[in-house]
């Protein structure tokens, strides 16, 4: 694939919220404009654990989020609800989307082809466009029906990054291991990091 310049992100209520904020700060350094929508349970979650107080809209997202990463003017906020939103149509698809962390609730509803908020739709709009969509699916133990739904959307094309990471690079940090599924991700996209140590490297 080629390399993205328009990424969506979301962020929903699963536990793992660091994912999706070490995601964006990397792709916002890379100079990649991110579009952004948190669920209103991925807003809890980003309070309960890493502290980040989100108001309901989009603007004050925006504002507390573009000055932690501080690349203001390449990060676009939407609402779960904005359906006017450039995400929810074919015709302003973003190169690529990626769920981090992706709760099962969400998977399961992006597999049934639902469309109930914009996350979803964004989802279902990447995949009818042929564009790659990538899912941080965040549960333990998983049931039947979580690898059923994911493997469907295995079998069509949607890329599957659970937050499993190696130990061969001796990961001495909790952010060295973040780095390590935050990197797999970015390899999925194609784009170049550091992150972790490659094997044999």
């Amino acid at each position: 694939m080629r390399e993205p310049r328009h990424v969506a992100l979301a962020i929903t209520g699963a536990s793992g919220a660091v994912y999706g904020l070490r995601l964006a700060q990397e792709l916002l350094g890379a100079g990649i404009r991110v579009s952004l929508v948190v669920s209103p349970a991925g807003r809890l979650v980003l309070g309960e654990e890493e502290g980040v107080e989100l108001p309901p809209d989009p603007a004050g997202q925006r504002l507390i989020l573009g000055d932690r990463f501080g690349s203001p003017e390449l990060l676009s906020c939407y609402g779960e609800n904005d359906f006017l939103a450039p995400l929810a149509s074919g015709s302003a698809a973003p190169d690529a989307m990626v769920i981090a962390p992706c709760s099962m609730g969400t998977l399961g509803r992006v597999a049934a082809g639902l469309s109930g908020n914009l996350i979803e739709r964004a989802a279902d709009v990447t995949i009818k466009e042929g564009r790659p969509l990538i899912l941080v699916p965040r549960e333990t133990p998983l049931s039947a029906i979580h690898l059923e739904n994911m493997l469907k959307l295995a079998r069509l094309g949607v890329r599957m990054v659970p937050p499993m990471p190696g130990f061969y690079g001796h990961p001495r940090t909790v952010d060295d291991l973040v780095d390590f599924v935050v990197g797999k991700v970015l390899d999925q996209l194609g784009l170049e990091h550091s992150l972790y140590r490659r094997w044999g490297g």
